[in-house]
């Protein structure tokens, strides 16, 4: 190089870190404006007729049997897990409040929602992976149908009203499973178990889960049509979108279970500050 010779920076060498930063940046931008167009367009102008039925019937009514199994193995492993611990405390007969608060409060919603992110989530953004691979969502916006409204929010919106009532179907089957494995196979004295239940669990813990089951589910339906409308072109594509839906809403599904579990904990503290021990 002559001497004096100024090297000007080759705009391509920037570092990884920055690129992924910048992408995930770009990535996080984009998946806002969806988010509020698709909320906006669904409290602005609601449901397209005919849209929601088939999605709630999709994510609703064929998720029962993998949720209501889901929630029945549930209660049977926490039975099998807490037995040992509570039997050398000489607690058994309280076995039932532990079973069921972290039901209710923690391991159905967050359980329920992470097998409904696997089959649910990773289906939408398959399906609509799909359209966006062969141009039917071109199709659909070309005919002056908005496709956010025909196709993201009632998927959405099914999301939003079903995933809560299906962490409902998990924690009464787990609540089962849990006391039929404790009265049947480890004799636990069936009166106890329910007043002990009855004593501890209060509607506070079924609120907490009902609630963070709205998040889950909101998130679950925005993340895979997310995934979904941005799908590349190719069969890798389609298979790409419907894993990164399941992996991008699982982990959100555990981070909103950490926020919301601050806060509503933080709540509930403050309205009673004695609160109820098993102990």
């Amino acid at each position: 190089m002559a001497s004096g010779t100024v090297r000007t920076p080759n705009p391509n060498s920037r570092p990884a870190v920055l690129v992924q930063v910048a992408n995930a940046l770009y990535a996080l931008g984009n998946f806002t404006v969806f988010c509020f167009k698709s909320i906006s367009s669904l409290t602005t102008k609601g449901v397209q007729r005919g849209t929601l039925l088939p999605a709630a019937y999709q994510i609703g009514v064929q998720s029962i049997p993998v949720v209501a199994l889901t929630g029945l193995f549930i209660g049977m492993v926490l039975a099998v897990q807490s037995y040992f611990q509570f039997h050398q405390l000489g607690m058994e007969n309280r076995m039932g409040a532990m079973i069921n608060i972290t039901l209710v409060r923690e391991l159905g919603p967050v359980l329920a929602a992470t097998m409904l992110a696997g089959r649910v989530g990773s289906a939408i953004a398959a399906e609509l992976g799909t359209m966006r691979v062969s141009e039917q969502i071109d199709a659909i916006d070309s005919m002056g149908i908005s496709p956010i409204r025909y196709l993201v929010v009632p998927r959405v919106t099914a999301c939003l009203l079903l995933v809560p009532a299906l962490t409902i179907v998990a924690d009464l089957v787990g609540v089962a499973g849990g006391f039929l494995y404790s009265s049947l196979a480890l004799n636990i004295d069936a009166a106890q178990y329910f007043y002990n239940s009855k004593e501890y669990v209060t509607g506070f813990d079924l609120a907490t889960g009902i609630i963070k089951s709205v998040f889950f589910g909101i998130s679950i339906g925005l993340i895979s049509c997310y995934h979904g409308f941005l799908c590349r072109v190719g069969a890798r594509g389609v298979g790409r979108a419907a894993t990164g839906a399941f992996v991008s809403a699982f982990v959100i599904i555990l981070f909103l279970d950490l926020l919301l579990g601050i806060a509503l904990d933080t709540i509930y503290f403050q309205f009673n500050p004695g609160g109820n021990s098993l102990l």
